[in-house]
């Protein structure tokens, strides 16, 4: 016993003196004196090859000359939605003209079925046979690049025409068509010569063909044919149809296996292609029982938005065939949810249609009709029989034709393209007979499909668009549409109205839809990563206002945008930049405004204090012109100073060189920014001075190797930049050139530089490692502000970019102490050095970035990842507090099929019996897909090859889905100046020590290194992880509506209309002979299932 206790005693000691050699190892008053020292010299070099004293004494100079003022936001949100207002009534003026001659020329052409004309197809023109001829409709077409289109191969003398493969392109009608738009060359024309600064305008004819200016050459997809259809585009349909709400009923009965399913599958999908956010929709699948292809929306109608789309579509694929159709009870079943929606004020509450795809319909449905549609009949039905039996087609006939809708046959795949279409000429009718011409304007797209050779082709555009109408009398009842016109407008146009200059360092401007999704917004990310390509994000023109400024909790910025309110709202956000890396807290003011004519809204942010505040400063032109002209001085490229797009001759200008001649009166046509230019020439004067001190640093051979580059910016966009190094010997290659977007001013952002300053303290450098594919380097930044009658404003930024290897000379030069250092005042280990194995020394930022290490590796890594003891400690005790950030846009790893859950693991002869059933069911296919009719003209041939692939293509399974991710970053408390604890780690313990290095954004820490804590103390990664929902809380949010506006416009109803026009009878009554014909018929088919 005693022996035990003695042994206790001896562990006792030894646990305390290992403790205190522990605490004695690293003494806080030597990282004390390193750290102080090391700012110092920081701080020298910083200011002496960046020259930030010089500038800011510059700008202290001129205070009496300057002038402070107060930005007033809610003058400047109504100054610009004026502004985008008459940018966008311009375009609609366009278009009506449009309109209007397209259907003059209509009213006087008579048909012509033997009508010969030759017209240029965008696919053969310029093209010659073996024998060196222009092929039929190809002929010469003249194409030159025009900067004004992308720097595309364009005719801006002559429209000409893309015709889908599935299209006879010599058929009557389409000649005839073709033909009457003739006419529309010549408006084409006028119009860009009206406004130069129109992109694309066209005509897509319901007929099926394009018109397009200027004339381009068509691509053809990788098929080698022209899918493009425009009658499946948004501004099409829109323009066609008013709102509707949409009830889709597929039958799933036993005769509906095979290729019948399979052309069902593909027709709901045509069907949701051809809807929009303004639209409401559901799917229900029916046998013997009625059946929600998705559960959660039972007995409601979900908004008809891209992801409720393609959240259809994939669940469509996995509907299986199974016992008898029971039509009757589904019926009701969508009679039920259309009355409840419009009783409720819910969906569209306009147009209301169900959508029968059957095989046949045998019941005695006609007391359904009775009982919820006759006699206002204010729910249409259309009907699509598929497969190649017509036992039933008289039935399905009736429904369509005693329902105000229409009854298409699809035989094949190849047929569901254009009988899915004829829903949309139906219900046009309306509007049509009434002559309502009323103008749509499209959410955000990218319209790839229409160029997908075009430099830019990723740009996000909105269009406008009208429909064209017949306007014979003769035709009139039938209310027959000609097709839609239109034109695109590059948002990015739209959001240089809203001057960057204006908004400040962390200010922006946004557009959002009267459905609260996202036009323009800075924050906006439409692309992902797909290995090395950019794509678009499934979901890109789907995301909420509420999904990007996710600190408005309430939805309260959300909610008056949408219903078109003026006004504005304070917030405090979390804000971050860097890719998510640094978060920043601003208090933000909203101020927003509706856009009238429109269905969008237009808000604008503007940062309280620094962001409101701007300076001005004026200075003569012959002054000014003087330093602009420097060789080291550069403008925002993507600013407008002077509209260069208005001119042709114009457009060959830069805009710095646009600027110089309007100031030199060479161009007096020009329209330019007279505020921008003042400031601009201003800025150039104030910071001329430093071209100078830079230059003279450098002839006098005083600048310290590492020294690669130093800059400044100011609020007007203006930028100066010396290399001190030369390309070659020079770390940074990228920064700053043209490629760096991050860190120069663009039509979205100040540079990252500029921001990260701004919100440091005037005069004290801020410091961050960058990481760009493995070349790593610093990089220091600071503001200078300007004071004038108690007011004072950020007036730029100033900074430095240096390498790793002059950093880590200083480094590691002031971190050791000499070996005759006088260690008798201190407690701990000395002489004390950073390069002795037993101590990891580190330099870290305020948001917990590695800037020096002794490993290369973890330079510009998160320190939590480097020493995750270390740096839990830190936040333990409160020197580095968490952030908590969301991103509503991420995309995430999909790790297996969608169908994967839903389907037992598989067994060797299962895949075997699949892969034999794929086999059959292709061959199959093909055989009956192969429409003889169509080798008269092999086009038809080639588009049913084309759907099938397409249809394939569809099927496949992305890498990468939308989701919603939560993740957190790192902020140093500045109050909290020094930290140093002891870490146990089992059988040894950690001694840490922590300093802030004074005027700076970094920390010194100093550890051990002898004490390995990874077992008790993982890492504490970056990365964001996605959040998951319970399917409860998950079926809320899918199916939840949020606030939105509709449409101001409704055409459902026009008693003139001739509801006989049905597709393929008219007056057709139900038969009782003929019903049990089908039901003698039907009997032994169905004993065979």
């Amino acid at each position: 016993m005693d022996q035990r206790i003695k042994l206790q005693g001896i562990v006792g000691f030894f646990l305390l003196w290992a403790t205190v050699q522990a605490q004695m190892k690293i003494p806080p008053e030597t990282v004390q004196q390193w750290a102080s020292v090391f700012s110092t010299q920081l701080r020298d070099l910083s200011t002496q090859y960046s020259g930030s004293l010089l500038l800011q004494k510059k700008l202290k100079d001129v205070e009496s000359i300057i002038k402070i003022v107060d930005l007033d936001g809610g003058d400047l949100v109504k100054d610009y939605a004026d502004e985008i207002e008459r940018m966008l009534g311009s375009k609609m003026k366009s278009v009506k003209r449009l309109a209007e001659s397209a259907e003059d020329a209509d009213l006087y052409h008579e048909f012509n079925a033997s009508l010969e004309f030759d017209y240029y197809n965008s696919m053969l023109i310029n093209t010659a046979d073996e024998d060196g001829n222009y092929v039929d409709l190809g002929g010469e077409f003249p194409l030159e690049e025009n900067e004004h289109f992308n720097k595309m191969p364009v005719n801006t003398q002559q429209s000409n025409i893309q015709v889908p493969t599935n299209v006879y392109n010599k058929d009557p009608n389409i000649l005839n068509a073709i033909y009457n738009s003739e006419a529309l060359n010549d408006v084409f024309i006028a119009n860009f010569q009206k406004d130069p600064t129109l992109t694309w305008q066209y005509f897509g004819s319901s007929t099926g063909f394009f018109r397009i200016y200027p004339g381009i050459k068509w691509t053809p997809d990788t098929n080698g044919v022209a899918a493009f259809d425009c009658r499946n585009r948004n501004w099409y349909i829109q323009a066609a149809t008013s709102p509707k709400d949409i009830i889709i009923m597929v039958d799933i009965s036993g005769s509906m296996k095979g290729l019948k399913m399979t052309i069902a599958k593909h027709t709901i999908n045509t069907i949701l292609d051809t809807l929009g956010e303004n639209d409401f929709v559901n799917v229900i699948a029916y046998t013997d029982y009625v059946r929600y292809v998705e559960p959660c929306f039972k007995g409601t109608l979900v908004q008809a938005d891209l992801d409720n789309r393609e959240h259809f579509k994939m669940l469509v694929e996995e509907l299986h065939v199974k016992g008898e159709a029971k039509i009757k009870n589904a019926m009701k079943e969508s009679f039920k949810i259309l009355s409840e929606a419009r009783a409720n004020g819910l969906g569209s509450m306009c147009n209301q249609a169900i959508m029968l795809i059957t095989d046949g319909a045998m019941e005695d449905f006609e007391s359904v009709f009775e009982e919820f549609n006759w006699p206002e009949r204010r729910v249409r039905v259309f009907t699509y029989l598929i497969g190649r039996e017509m036992t039933f087609a008289q039935n399905t006939k009736w429904i369509a034709c005693n329902n105000k809708g229409y009854y298409t046959h699809v035989s094949t795949l190849a047929d569901v393209q254009e009988n899915v279409m004829e829903y949309l000429h139906v219900l046009s009718r309306p509007m049509v007979i009434n002559h309502d011409h009323d103008i749509i304007w499209t959410e955000a797209y990218m319209d790839t499909v229409l160029f997908n050779t075009k430099a830019q082709s990723l740009l996000l555009m909105t269009s406008v668009a009208m429909p064209v109408f017949s306007k014979k009398k003769e035709t009139l009842s039938h209310g027959i549409l000609l097709g839609v016109v239109g034109s695109d407008i590059p948002l990015m146009e739209l959001m240089k109205l809203a001057p960057r200059y204006m908004l400040g360092a962390h200010g922006y401007a946004f557009l959002i839809t009267n459905n609260g999704y996202i036009l323009a917004h800075p924050d906006l990310r439409p692309l992902y990563k797909d290995g090395k390509k950019l794509k678009p994000k499934p979901n890109y023109n789907s995301v909420d206002l509420s999904e990007v400024e996710w600190e408005d909790t309430e939805e309260m910025l959300r909610t008056a945008m949408v219903r078109g309110e003026t006004g504005t709202l304070g917030l405090n956000v979390k804000a971050s930049v860097d890719n998510g890396k640094r978060p920043l807290f601003l208090a933000n003011e909203y101020f927003y405004t509706n856009i009238d004519d429109t269905p969008f809204s237009f808000g604008m942010v503007l940062t309280r204090g620094h962001g409101t505040l701007m300076f001005v400063g004026n200075v003569s032109v012959e002054e000014g012109l003087h330093d602009l002209t420097s060789p080291d001085l550069s403008i925002a490229t993507e600013w407008t100073y002077c509209e260069t797009d208005i001119d042709p001759a114009h457009r060959k200008y830069s805009q710095l060189q646009a600027a110089i001649r309007y100031l030199l009166g060479k161009e007096p046509d020009l329209e330019c920014d007279e505020l921008l230019l003042q400031q601009t020439l201003f800025d150039a004067v104030v910071t001329a001075p430093m071209e100078a001190y830079w230059n003279a640093l450098m002839l006098n051979d005083r600048v310290e190797p590492g020294i690669e580059t130093a800059f400044l910016g100011t609020r007007s966009g203006l930028m100066r930049i010396v290399r001190y190094a030369g390309v070659e010997t020079r770390v940074a290659k990228k920064f700053l050139t043209p490629v760096d977007k991050d860190n120069l001013f663009t039509i979205d952002h100040f540079p990252l530089w500029y921001r990260l300053a701004v919100e440091n303290p005037p005069g004290s450098f801020f410091y961050y490692p960058v990481n760009d594919k493995g070349m790593k380097y610093v990089v220091a930044t600071t503001a200078v502000t300007v004071s004038s009658q108690g007011k004072t404003a950020i007036a730029g930024a100033v900074g430095l970019q240096m390498s790793l290897d002059l950093l880590e000379k200083r480094f590691w030069g002031i971190t050791k102490q000499d070996s005759d250092t006088d260690c008798s005042n201190i407690e701990g280990l000395c002489p004390l050095s950073c390069e002795s194995p037993e101590l990891n020394c580190f330099l870290v930022d305020n948001n917990g970035f590695t800037l020096l290490s002794k490993d290369r590796k973890e330079i510009g890594r998160f320190f939590g990842e480097v020493d995750g003891s270390v740096m839990a400690t830190l936040i333990k005790m409160g020197m580095f507090k968490k952030v908590s950030l969301f991103d509503y846009q991420a995309m995430c790893k999909n790790s297996h099929h969608h169908a994967s859950s839903a389907r037992p693991l598989l067994s060797p002869l299962y895949v075997v019996v699949a892969l034999l059933r794929w086999i059959f069911s292709n061959a199959v296919m093909f055989v009956l897909d192969f429409n003889f009719c169509a080798l008269w003209h092999s086009d038809y041939f080639v588009d049913a090859k084309a759907g099938y692939h397409t249809t394939h293509k569809q099927k496949k399974v992305e890498a990468m889905v939308p989701c919603e991710t939560a993740y957190t970053a790192f902020m140093a408390d500045s109050s909290v100046r020094e930290a140093n604890s002891i870490i146990k780690c089992g059988r040894c313990q950690k001694m840490f020590v922590v300093q802030q290095v004074p005027d700076s954004n970094l920390v010194f820490v100093v550890t051990e290194a002898n004490c390995d804590c990874s077992r008790q103390y993982g890492p504490i990664p970056l990365q964001p992880k996605e959040i998951k929902y319970i399917t409860t809380v998950k079926c809320n949010r899918m199916k939840s509506q949020k606030v939105r506006r509709r449409p101001e416009s409704c055409h459902a109803y026009h008693p003139k209309e001739n509801a006989k026009d049905c597709g393929g009878a008219s007056a057709i009554s139900p038969s009782i002979t003929l019903f049990s014909a089908s039901l003698l018929v039907s009997a032994p088919l169905l004993r065979l299932m």
